[in-house]
């Protein structure tokens, strides 16, 4: 038993000094293998830091070329502003120039006309006063011809004055009423007397008529006139008077009325004055103004 242990002691003491070796050997290969690591990371820590500062290097060159380009970028579009702006304040002068001349030939034209009419206006004044001279004296002679015609005016006044006094006296008849149209009549004559005393008056035209009723239309002054009915015995009548082209129908009138028309728009009215009413036949006359006014 004794034997056996120390033989085996013996062994172990025989297999230490390998096992020491062994573990030596392995911790000197770990060395080596963390020492090979450590040489690889700093070659590769070494390469990191080439290539960081190639990358640097570019990157710089890179930067200086884009500043270079940037630049002449800039310098370009700075001259092609500069330039636009120097054709633009070249074109502006032009402009102006150009207005400055176009203005000064307009006033040189402006006052050419000014100068021509300032002659023609002097020649009309110079024409309106020997004008107004000439009137002045013609003025002179018709103040002498209006003299004269004071006047005679003066001595037809006393004229119609006397020829009023005159009807007075003579035409007591004579009256004034208000005719079909609603429009005061001027004197009416119912006899021959008082139409006499109406013509020495002057103020209208006088035509007298007689109408029968189977006759053709009769023209008196300025219309023609048809008898259509007549009656005697309520001293009624109708006529039909045709004036300006035009036919009015004058129904169921009675003498010494004065049955009114308007001709050729004049202010005042035509009036037919029957004064006599007969079996088929109408007697009487037709007043008209002699002067004509037109009505508004």
């Amino acid at each position: 038993m004794a034997s056996y242990e120390d033989d085996k002691t013996v062994v172990v003491q025989e297999e230490s000094p390998q096992k020491h070796i062994a573990i030596i050997g392995v911790l000197v290969a770990g060395l080596i293998i963390a020492l090979g690591g450590d040489g690889y990371l700093i070659v590769r820590s070494n390469n990191l830091d080439q290539q960081l500062m190639q990358l640097q290097g570019t990157t710089q060159a890179q930067m200086s070329k884009l500043s270079d380009a940037t630049s002449t970028l800039l310098e370009r579009r700075l001259d092609a502003i500069s330039t636009d702006l120097q054709e633009a304040h070249d074109t502006a002068n032009s402009a102006v120039k150009q207005a400055r001349a176009e203005t000064l030939r307009q006033c040189a034209q402006l006052a050419h006309r000014l100068d021509e009419e300032q002659q023609q206006v002097a020649g009309q004044l110079v024409e309106l006063k020997d004008a107004t001279t000439s009137a002045s004296s013609k003025l002179n002679d018709v103040s002498a011809d209006v003299s004269g015609v004071k006047t005679d005016v003066n001595g037809v006044k006393t004229d119609v004055a006397s020829t009023q006094s005159q009807v007075e006296k003579d035409g007591a008849q004579l009256k004034q009423v208000v005719g079909d149209m609603g429009v005061m009549s001027g004197l009416i004559a119912t006899n021959g007397k008082d139409l006499q005393a109406l013509r020495d008056l002057g103020d209208r035209n006088y035509f007298e008529f007689d109408l029968s009723k189977g006759a053709l239309t009769k023209k008196v002054g300025d219309v023609t006139i048809t008898l259509k009915r007549a009656d005697p015995k309520r001293n009624r009548y109708t006529v039909d008077v045709m004036a300006d082209d035009k036919h009015i129908e004058k129904k169921d009138k009675t003498i010494n009325e004065p049955v009114q028309l308007y001709v050729s728009e004049n202010r005042q009215p035509d009036e037919i004055v029957i004064n006599q009413v007969k079996k088929d036949e109408v007697v009487g006359y037709l007043s008209t103004p002699k002067v004509k006014i037109a009505r508004r």
